[in-house]
């Protein structure tokens, strides 16, 4: 199944599942695709304007879609293995990016989406793959981001979240399950997928708050130390696990120059061959 551009939404089937996806900016050409991956309880929705504003802000088009178990989307199959980051690396994403085609791509993760962005790269070897942008992305679990995963449980069983969850997720009780009990199972403590950065070989650009609550800095040097391949880093400041609604121009004023200069060595590289 091919994704239409020209129609701006639709759904594919990835992993044996139909997942709803959204286009944004023009249809793919000579720049690259940007797929974004949302966090783990984003969606497809939850995303807001910010997809279609990193088209206008790279001139790249833009590809955004919710997860099995996310949005509209089918549900997932519960519960989450604790390697559930690393299967829709290796079993779901190679279908989403088949979807498009053969050309160029550019992978956006957020949270859990910046994992799975960079375990793909670090997996699996595809040529489409030409960088990658990590907001707010863990590879190793840290008490502070269990405890605050902690106090989400109890503010789903407490509060409004199940409701306010309902706007976006079909099922907002297995949307908020299958994410929340596989981190706060006690063998997800050891849980550790840093290895694969000793495999990238693209460009990143890692985006981190300072505030974050979900991970330190240590998440973000660890990308800096182990990456063979170019490690640009923009930590800003005033800012917690989502950057792009904290600091909505500062991460597209970041993502633009990233694209803008992956281009130009793209360009270069096509002149001398």
């Amino acid at each position: 199944m091919s994704i239409d551009w020209t129609t701006g939404k639709g759904t594919l089937t990835a992993g044996g599942k139909s997942l709803e996806w959204a286009a944004f900016g023009d249809a793919p050409g000579e720049n690259p695709v940007i797929v974004m991956l949302h966090e783990g309880l984003g969606c497809l929705a939850l995303w807001r304007d910010f997809p279609e504003r990193v088209a206008q802000a790279t001139g790249c088009p833009v590809l955004a879609y919710s997860r099995a178990g996310y949005g509209q989307s089918d549900p997932a199959d519960l519960p989450r293995p604790l390697d559930y980051m690393t299967r829709e690396a290796v079993d779901v994403l190679p279908d989403v990016l088949d979807a498009l085609g053969e050309g160029p791509v550019i992978l956006f993760g957020h949270s859990d989406g910046a994992t799975i962005a960079a375990e793909y790269a670090g997996r699996v070897e595809d040529y489409r793959v030409r960088g990658l942008i990590l907001m707010a992305p863990h590879f190793f679990t840290e008490e502070m981001g269990l405890a605050e995963i902690a106090k989400a449980r109890e503010a789903f069983a407490e509060g409004d979240m199940k409701t306010r969850m309902a706007k976006y997720h079909r099922d907002p009780e297995a949307t908020f399950r299958g994410w929340n009990d596989a981190w706060l199972d006690p063998g997800f403590e050891a849980w550790n997928v840093a290895e694969v950065i000793d495999y990238l070989r693209i460009p990143a650009l890692v985006i981190q708050g300072r505030e974050d609550q979900y991970g330190t800095l240590a998440q973000v040097e660890e990308v800096e130390t182990r990456s063979y391949a170019p490690v640009d880093v923009a930590v800003l400041d005033d800012c917690r696990h989502s950057p792009h609604m904290d600091q909505p121009e500062r991460v597209l004023e970041a993502v633009a120059e990233f694209t803008a200069r992956l281009t130009r060595i793209e360009a270069a590289e096509v002149e001398i061959a």
